[in-house]
């Protein structure tokens, strides 16, 4: 029997996997286990955790996240809850010879003065931005700890570096969220307070998004096709679009397009952040001959915000 253990289960991802995926061979179960249930910033508790589910198999998603003025504002907690939660399950699944990990990372952790596109093995080439380093480091320890197991024990741990997710089931947060959810929060309360829809920053970075369901299907391709010599595996859609576009896009999602403005006080932090998914592209055509057709931005964003309205009262916000 397998049992896969989905840390962050009731998060963005961890949802999206509970939406796409439902065993049908009795073979295999689906545990996804909520932060209120068990505090894997404590590793007695996240003992207890791999007591009580005897997982098989292991996807982390559980993190400290949070978007731009989060990531500058709370350094303290990015680094020492993320650093915390990912020692203690990392940990746990060699004591407990899980036989499959694959813990999430993100392209924000890759070097801020670099070339571009970057790729899996560029990431500890530079430091990663001012702006999200605190994060970016606790990060990169993940995927140095999955690495150092690999290399002493032969533990198969995998990482998957998605670019900026969003979907369904988001943290709309206004402060706290991802830029994508947080600016569709802002423009459903603009309209509804008949206020201007004002987009922090020129709107001039760059950035690649994927939405949450082919990420969850992803994840789950990773855990049962992908164990290369190359711990990352970067998952992407390759189109790069402005968060200005994407702002835009949000607007006429609510048909607001017209009171939408720019405050170029606030900061852009990094400016591009452009990932190679040559090797999944590469991988995916070699185990299914076919290319993985990812859900378009202009689709997502309007799938997004109609399931935003509808779940208003009860979305995380």
């Amino acid at each position: 029997m397998k049992t896969i253990l989905i840390t962050g289960g009731s998060g963005l991802v961890g949802s999206a996997i509970q939406r796409k995926f439902v065993p049908e061979d009795g073979e295999s179960e689906l545990v996804f286990v909520k932060s209120s249930e068990f505090d894997l910033t404590s590793l007695e508790r996240t003992r207890e955790m791999f007591v009580t589910y005897k997982p098989t198999h292991v996807i982390h998603l559980a993190a400290c996240v949070g978007g731009l003025y989060k990531n500058m504002n709370q350094k303290v907690d990015m680094l020492e809850k993320n650093l915390l939660m990912n020692f203690n399950v990392v940990k746990c699944c060699h004591d407990f010879g899980v036989q499959k990990l694959v813990a999430c990372l993100s392209t924000c952790i890759f070097p801020d003065k670099t070339t571009y596109p970057i790729n899996e093995d560029m990431l500890h080439d530079g430091p990663p931005h001012t702006s999200n380093d605190a994060y970016a480091y606790a990060k990169r320890m993940l995927e140095i700890h999955c690495q150092a197991y690999r290399e002493n024990y032969g533990d198969k741990f995998v990482c998957v570096i998605p670019t900026n997710i969003y979907g369904p089931n988001d943290n709309f947060n206004l402060e706290d969220a991802h830029v994508l959810p947080a600016l569709i929060h802002k423009c459903y309360l603009a309209k509804k307070e008949n206020k201007d829809f004002i987009v922090r920053g020129t709107g001039t970075p760059l950035r690649q998004f994927i939405h949450s369901e082919d990420l969850a299907e992803l994840m789950m391709w990773a855990l049962e096709n992908y164990d290369g010599k190359s711990l990352i595996l970067s998952v992407s859609e390759s189109a790069e679009v402005s968060i200005g576009y994407v702002a835009k896009l949000i607007a006429k999602a609510f048909d607001y397009e017209e009171r939408m403005f720019f405050d170029e006080s606030f900061s852009d932090g990094q400016y591009k952040k452009t990932a190679d998914n040559t090797r999944l592209t590469d991988l995916l055509l070699k185990n299914h001959s076919t290319v993985f057709d990812f859900i378009k931005i202009e689709e997502g964003i309007t799938e997004t915000v109609k399931w935003f309205i509808e779940n208003y009262e009860n979305a995380r916000k």
